[in-house]
């Protein structure tokens, strides 16, 4: 019984992060309808994921072999970059996007990294692809097949299937949402979302510079949560002018800053991270789909969140893209370690199952890229 536990901890674990990632985007949404201020909201969830990050990273670094690693110049301006692109920029995007549009869209939204991510290394040249390789034609097709169900979200609506929707109304809480009245705000948060996506997918790829150049995992993470408080404080402190915007002014924004600040930016880091060692990086990704069936259904009991039959084929379509994506990289890694020759050794073949089971940087960029933990 203890066994058969501890081999299904892994699923319980990644399971539970789906829940968590659920109530955080529901939570999220309802307090930016209700007027929290997304700016001021970015900047406490960072301060609050520093406060749980740094001292964690100070006594690890203490047994790590890498706590000695030295900070360049160079390194600083790379991590304070991807910090705001990855974390600022990523989070200004998704916030807009949740507030315009849904939490449902937002969540389904988020299968498109690896796509998205896919993309962007085959241009940088990170990614190799074979037009006669059946797995790069499976990472193309499942790629097409993200865009297109994502287009089908943002455009493609079709007969109400429950609820009613609930509309934001504009304030002074939402930059973007006064430059585009009289568009229809679902396309426009679905293409705030798509960016966030975007700035998300930039920043698994900047970490090919960062890790090589700073390899203390733990420590990397407090230097960009700091970096991103500091930035975000800039960000809100120059577009907020009005004192009574850093109030908290109810309970479900405080809960928003401890459950995003602890679980969304702090715990998920070591639950994940674990995982990944125990099952490998694939095994952590293909439990993401999970996370939006639990918040369209959470949404619609909850917040009554209106649920289209397009949305809803645009989400199937993504999730598709995403496996697709996901098998074509799975069978390009075995086919690789086929090639090197190392499955015909019984030992070897598990040392290299081993390694592809710990390595927690490659989950969808080939050998030169490395990916968050």
């Amino acid at each position: 019984m203890g066994s058969s536990l501890k081999e299904q901890l892994p699923a319980i674990v990644m399971v539970s992060l789906q829940f968590v990632y659920a109530v955080m985007a529901l939570l999220n949404r309802a307090a930016l309808v209700k007027g929290m201020n997304p700016r001021v909201f970015m900047f406490y969830r960072q301060a609050m994921a520093f406060s749980v990050m740094s001292p964690i990273a100070f006594l690890s670094g203490r047994k790590s072999s890498t706590s000695n690693c030295c900070m360049e110049i160079k390194t600083f301006f790379i991590i304070f970059a991807t910090a705001f692109v990855g974390v600022v920029m990523n989070q200004t995007m998704y916030f807009e996007g949740l507030y315009m549009a849904s939490s449902s869209i937002a969540s389904a939204m988020t299968n498109l990294v690896p796509a998205v991510t896919f993309l962007l290394a085959a241009i940088l040249g990170l990614e190799q692809v074979q037009l006669k390789s059946l797995s790069s034609m499976a990472k193309m097709l499942g790629t097409g097949f993200c865009v297109i169900g994502a287009g089908c979200m943002a455009l493609l609506r079709g007969p109400k299937l429950l609820n009613i929707q609930l509309h934001p109304t504009p304030s002074n809480n939402s930059l973007m949402l006064n430059s585009f009245e009289g568009y229809d705000t679902w396309i426009i948060g679905c293409l705030f979302i798509f960016a966030s996506m975007c700035c998300w997918s930039c920043w698994l790829i900047l970490q090919v510079p960062i890790t090589r150049r700073y390899p203390n995992h733990l420590s990397l993470s407090a230097w960009m949560c700091f970096l991103s408080m500091l930035q975000s404080l800039a960000i809100a402190w120059f577009s907020e002018h009005n004192p009574h915007a850093w109030n908290l002014s109810s309970t479900l924004e405080l809960s928003c800053i401890v459950i995003s600040g602890v679980f969304g930016s702090g715990i998920q880091f070591f639950a994940q991270a674990w995982c990944i060692s125990k099952k490998g990086p694939l095994y952590s990704a293909m439990f993401n789909p999970l996370c939006t069936v639990i918040t369209t259904i959470l949404a619609c009991i909850f917040l009554h969140e209106q649920l289209y039959v397009g949305s809803l084929l645009g989400a199937f379509g993504v999730i598709i893209g995403l496996y697709t994506v996901l098998w074509g990289k799975a069978r390009e890694m075995k086919a690789q370690v086929e090639n090197e020759g190392l499955v015909s050794s019984p030992t070897k073949a598990g040392q290299v199952t081993e390694n592809c089971n710990i390595d927690l940087e490659r989950p969808l960029l080939a050998d030169k890229c490395d990916d968050q933990v």
